[in-house]
């Protein structure tokens, strides 16, 4: 039996040549609404898998919660429309949120949520204080195990995935999500529900960085981000900005260390050349 998040669909396969009638599984999009205290903050699509993840991941990345122990209560609350995630704060937290709250409907992966001004889209990065040094080698290890975890993206090729990786643990958790900032939001949720520290590891992304990306993963405290797809110019001044090791452009061979080289321990073998830094193409 297929979960609510997985839908079997007739298909045609063109292939080589030839037409032969198939099915496909097909990840499921729904939109879910992130309520506090009775009112709605904001309507996403996502995947439905790990709503209560999602709810208390949203709510610490997008600072409106400091803690998740913050949140008195989560409820699923499935309708014809969709599924309301549905949280209760206690009063301070409930009137903060008051005097920023607007109900917006979002696309897919919206990472700008609730937000009514251009200082509150490029508002300040948490800063991320980290002296753990990580071996490059072994982050690239992680990255290339993190595929086989990724059991909807699997079944779809149609997710993105954001995972946990510890030198000490591996990967894990993983959350996937057909936004990928709701991937993140999940991964987040999973984590603190956890009692895990972000501290001493890396966040993994199928996804490419960008600001928001960076911003969330400044919330959940994490000193490396990693990701297969190369960042925004944006993403590598906020990840400066935050003190976050920002890896990307995975790949079997390695990856790029764009900011705070510092932290990644490169193989002995391998050569630093200094490069002048550059400005805005012409």
């Amino acid at each position: 039996m297929l979960s609510s998040s997985l839908l079997r669909f007739d298909e045609i396969a063109w292939r080589d040549g030839r037409a032969t009638p198939t099915t496909r599984l097909i990840a499921e999009e729904t939109a879910v609404a992130l309520s506090y205290n009775g009112s709605t903050h904001a309507v996403m699509m996502a995947t439905p898998a790990d709503l209560e993840d999602f709810g208390i991941g949203f709510s610490l990345t997008e600072g409106i919660v400091q803690r998740a122990d913050e949140i008195e209560s989560v409820e699923l609350v499935p309708s014809e429309l969709g599924i309301e995630v549905r949280m209760w704060l206690d009063g301070d937290h409930a009137a903060s949120l008051a005097a920023r709250r607007r109900s917006m409907s979002g696309p897919v992966g919206c990472g700008l949520c609730g937000i009514e001004s251009l200082e509150q889209a490029r508002r300040p990065p948490r800063q991320v204080a980290s002296n753990g040094m990580l071996h490059a080698d072994e982050l690239l290890a992680g990255m290339q195990a993190l595929a086989p975890l990724q059991s909807l993206n699997q079944q779809t090729r149609s997710v993105h995935a954001a995972a946990f990786w510890q030198p000490d643990r591996g990967v894990g958790p993983v959350r996937e999500d057909v936004g990928r900032h709701n991937a993140i939001d999940k991964l987040a949720g999973a984590i603190v529900s956890s009692g895990m520290s972000a501290a001493g590891g890396a966040i993994l992304l199928t996804s490419r960085i960008s600001v928001e990306m960076v911003q969330k993963a400044a919330m959940i405290g994490a000193p490396v981000l990693m990701a297969v797809s190369a960042p925004t110019a944006l993403a590598i001044r906020a990840a400066e900005e935050a003190g976050i090791s920002l890896l990307a452009v995975a790949r079997d061979d390695g990856f790029g260390v764009f900011t705070h080289p510092h932290r990644i321990v490169l193989p002995s073998s391998a050569e630093v050349k200094a490069v002048e830094p550059k400005g805005p193409c012409p």
